[in-house]
Parts: C-alpha cells; sequence; structure tokens
C-alpha cells in the first residue's frame, strides 16, 4: 500500500511520463481495475474503512484524528480467525490506543499520530485555519534531496518486510500469511533522491491537465479546500513550484515501484510468488495541481480515484472497467482465502463492501457491483460531503451546495457539469434520493460536531502535565521519537532531516 499515489498518475492508468517498471509488470500479468476508488479521501478514515468494510461514517472513524474503536473486527481480524499470520510493517494511522486491530505483529512504529490533535472543528470560521492544515510550504520546498524523515521511514518498512517474506519459510510457523506493507511516499513533501530524481528531465514534467481555475468558477467544496490550504493568492504557488512539484512526485512514485520490487524479488527468491496473491492499492490520490488544487479531500479524480493491481496466486489477466472501491478489499480477501483448511468466518457485522474475488480468478465480471459510495467528514467542510460513483456517472452531494454531476468516460476531466442540463434531471433526482437513503445528513453532521467537541477536550487535557504517548506504538527502542507520531509543527520536524536542506522560507 502507498499513501497518497493517484491513480491517474501510473502509466497503467494512461499516465505518459511516470516511470514504474515493477508495478507495470504486476498489472501486466495480473488485474487492473481501471475505476477504483477510496471511500474517504483522507489518510486515516480511508484505511480503517478499507480495513473493516465499512463506512468511516458508521464507525465513527471521521477524520485524521478520530478514534478507530477495537470492537469493529478488520481484514486482520477474520483471517487471523481463518488461521492466518498477520501481520503489518509500516503506516496505517490508527487512533486510539489499539495500534494493532488484530494485526499479531507489527514491524514498525507508524508515522503520524495515534491521538486526538488533528480533530478538525467544523464550528470555527474556514479562513481561520489550524495550524496543522496542509499549507504551500510542501510545495515550495520541493525538490532533490539525499535523505529525508519518510524516506528513512520507508526505508525501514521494506527491509522489515523483505526480511519477513524470509522469515516465513525458515519459521516452523507453517501457517498461511497476511503481510500488509504500507508505505508513506508519495504523500508530501514532494522530494526525492537523485537516484529517482535522475529519472525525468526537466523538459518532459507534464503541468496539470486542467490548469489553474480562477477562484469563482470553483465548485464551493473545491473553494474551501483551496482556502483552508493557503492557496487562494494566485503567486502563491508558481508554474515552476508546481513544475518541481510533479518532478518530485513522480520520482516518489518510482522509488515506492522500486520498493515493491523488493518484495517481489524476495517472494520469489522464497519460491513463495505463485501462491501469493499481491495487491497492490493506495490510501487516497493527490490533486498534484489539477484545477489549481493540491493534496487530497476532494471527490475529482485525481484526490479519489486510487490505482488497484492485483497479481499472482491465480489471479486472471484482465482489464476490470467497473466500479469498486477499498469497501471491497476485506470481503474479497477472505473468499480468496477460504478453503477446507481456512473455512470463512460469519460476517460479525454486515459490510459495505462487496467481493471481487471471483473476478480476480476467473477474469468473469457479471453480476459485479457496479457502484462506489463515499463521504469526506474531515477539515475543509462543516457540513459531509458525499459521492456516489455508477457507471459513468459522478454525483457529488455537499449540503447548501449545487450539486455536481459528471461523466467520467466522456469528461475524464470533470469540466462539465451535467447536474443542471436538459436529459440530466431524472439522475440527479435518483442520485440525490439515494444519497439521503444512504445518509441522514443533519444527524451525521451533529454527530461529528459533538464527537469533535469531546476530542478537543481530550486534547487539550492531555497537553498539560506530564504528557503521555501511550498511543504510540514502539516495537525498538528509540523510534517512537523518531517519526510524526506526536502533535508537532509537520514542516519544522521535517525539515531538519533532509539533507541537502532546501532554501525555502516558511510561509504563515
Amino acid at each position: 500500500m502507498s499513501d497518497q499515489m493517484a491513480g491517474p498518475a501510473l502509466p497503467m492508468y494512461g499516465h505518459p511520463v511516470v516511470k514504474t517498471p515493477n508495478l507495470s509488470k504486476l498489472a501486466e500479468e495480473g488485474m487492473v481495475f481501471e475505476n477504483a476508488y477510496c471511500n474517504n479521501p483522507v489518510c486515516a478514515p480511508s484505511r480503517s474503512s478499507m480495513a473493516t468494510g465499512q463506512l468511516s461514517s458508521k464507525i465513527g472513524t471521521y477524520d485524521n484524528a478520530a478514534e478507530f474503536p477495537s470492537a469493529v473486527p478488520t481484514f486482520a481480524h477474520y483471517l487471523r480467525q481463518m488461521g492466518y499470520q498477520t501481520c503489518v510493517s509500516g503506516k496505517m494511522h490508527f487512533v486510539g490506543a489499539d495500534q494493532l486491530h488484530g494485526f499479531e505483529e507489527r514491524l514498525t512504529t507508524d508515522y503520524y499520530p495515534g491521538g486526538f490533535e488533528w480533530t478538525p472543528d467544523w464550528e470555527r470560521p474556514l479562513e481561520n485555519r489550524l495550524a496543522w492544515y496542509h499549507q504551500p510550504d510542501s510545495i515550495r520546498m520541493a525538490g532533490p534531496c539525499k535523505a529525508s524523515m519518510q524516506m528513512d521511514f520507508d526505508n525501514e518498512v521494506c527491509f522489515r518486510a523483505v526480511r519477513k517474506i524470509y522469515d516465513y519459510p525458515r519459521s516452523e510457523d507453517k501457517r498461511p500469511f497476511f503481510l500488509m506493507t504500507s508505505f508513506g511516499h508519495p504523500h508530501d513533501p514532494y522530494n526525492m533522491t537523485p537516484e529517482f530524481w535522475d529519472m525525468y528531465g526537466d523538459d518532459e514534467i507534464d503541468m496539470p491537465t486542467v490548469g489553474r481555475l480562477p477562484n469563482d468558477e470553483l465548485d464551493p467544496h473545491s473553494y474551501r479546500l483551496r482556502q483552508m490550504c493557503g492557496l487562494l493568492d494566485e503567486d502563491v504557488v508558481t508554474d515552476e513550484m508546481v513544475r518541481t512539484a510533479r518532478h518530485a512526485y513522480y520520482a516518489m512514485i518510482s522509488y515506492i515501484d522500486a520498493k515493491v520490487g523488493e518484495l517481489v524479488k524476495a517472494l520469489k527468491d522464497t519460491d513463495q510468488y505463485e501462491n501469493t496473491v499481491i495487491i497492490f492499492t493506495s490510501d487516497h490520490g493527490d490533486m498534484m495541481g489539477e484545477r489549481g488544487l493540491w493534496y487530497k479531500m476532494s471527490f475529482h479524480e485525481w484526490s479519489a480515484k486510487v490505482p488497484l493491481i492485483a497479481a499472482s496466486g491465480g489471479v486472471h489477466n484482465k482489464r476490470i472497467s467497473e466500479n469498486v472501491s477499498l469497501l471491497d478489499i476485506l470481503p474479497t480477501m477472505v473468499e480468496l482465502a477460504a478453503d477446507d483448511a481456512h473455512p470463512a468466518p460469519e460476517w460479525a457485522m454486515p459490510l459495505d463492501g462487496n467481493s471481487f474475488a471471483h473476478a480476480l480468478t476467473t477474469g468473469e465480471t457479471a453480476g459485479m457491483n457496479d457502484t462506489v459510495i463515499a463521504e469526506y467528514l474531515g477539515e475543509g467542510v462543516i457540513k459531509p460531503e458525499l459521492m456516489i460513483k455508477r457507471g459513468p456517472f459522478k454525483f457529488i452531494y455537499g449540503p447548501d451546495d449545487p450539486p455536481l454531476l459528471f461523466n467520467v468516460e466522456a469528461d475524464p476531466n470533470e469540466l462539465e457539469n451535467l447536474a443542471n442540463k436538459p436529459g440530466f434531471m431524472r439522475i440527479v433526482k435518483e442520485f440525490s434520493a439515494e444519497i439521503h437513503k444512504t445518509w441522514n445528513v443533519r444527524e451525521l453532521r451533529a454527530k461529528i460536531v459533538a464527537d469533535q467537541k469531546r476530542r478537543h477536550f481530550i486534547a487539550q487535557a492531555m497537553a498539560k502535565g506530564n504528557r503521555s504517548d501511550k498511543w504510540d506504538f514502539v516495537p525498538a527502542p528509540g523510534t517512537g521519537k523518531s517519526y510524526i507520531t506526536m502533535d508537532v509543527d509537520l514542516y519544522n520536524t521535517e525539515l531538519p532531516q533532509m539533507w541537502p536542506k532546501p532554501d525555502v522560507k516558511r510561509t504563515t
């Protein structure tokens, strides 16, 4: 699993510049899902919904500081119940005291905090920004570097995962295994070593297909995101900065591709490749300057569309056009793992996802669910932002906002809003009814605001006296302070560990 890797940025999804030889080989030999989406375009909620097969609103993981309940089963619980070894290496962004959530073993610490410090405040004016919000700094300081905190983390994640792959055949524990390897790249800040930076020339870096739209042409949600990230002024980010950040982003993707290659090589070297199903995906994407937006938190394609590639272990060689989402990962894993020796348990709670295991093993898509539901409940909004994708149509709904309807197949850049066009009123009405059937929007907002208030109170109380880091998972001495596992100034923490340091002045 990668972090913040946009599906449209990969060559198997049509990108002409990015180089991913290892992922491309998996895509050529296995299955590519052409329309895979996250269910909440921000880190922790996306990961918890994927792990549980539940919408984040259902289990209360609304944002990057909402507690992930231990009583909600994950794919690690189900596979463990079925007799599998369960291990994770890397970032999971579990918020709360439970830093395992069904995994028997965790090989590394996490990269981000497990506490309540990053709780949004929907009653705070959007222009009154909180200190931890995304800001242009990561764009402005983009470029090559020889070391960074995020590289330190991902190098350790890969090293420990590879060693674990070698441990499986030489262990006396002969149970089948589920190993989740979760990297931090290509999440901002946008920096990478010369080895991968030099894979791309400056002149071959493409600029956004849809350039910066004027503020008054943005839909309300996009305007709020630009406002929250400090990107309303046109001169905050120059064209040169955009190109440099995209150059770094492509290099970061190639770096992750190399890590995938190390994992695949370890499986082949230990004769486990043919009997292992490999699934590669990301928690969400990154707008990377498309429409003048950056980071995630949007339902536009570069933010919400994720790579989803499956290979080896009997996976059929095919490209699948039906819509799928990260909610579908859990039931798919369980169905793939089930056999006479490892029967699938009954679902401990109803799932929001649907298995695509049959398509993986046969290539047949008849009867596949073709609907994706998604929500955004974090910073940059004051009410739930919701989405349904079915067939080529994507419907985006925000209370008090004009509805958005795009035919992504005919209009992949989402430039023509069909919501008020003749001939589409019936579709809009049907999608609107489905939105209100799936979510009680007013009730959900009230629950989230109340939850935010409780978490703000607890975070403020925990900041007094002897601050405790008891929710941090520390597998080895000292690693708990190595990454962003406490409430810190993101860029002042990451910047000192870059070498050489970029020459950039902080924005306010």
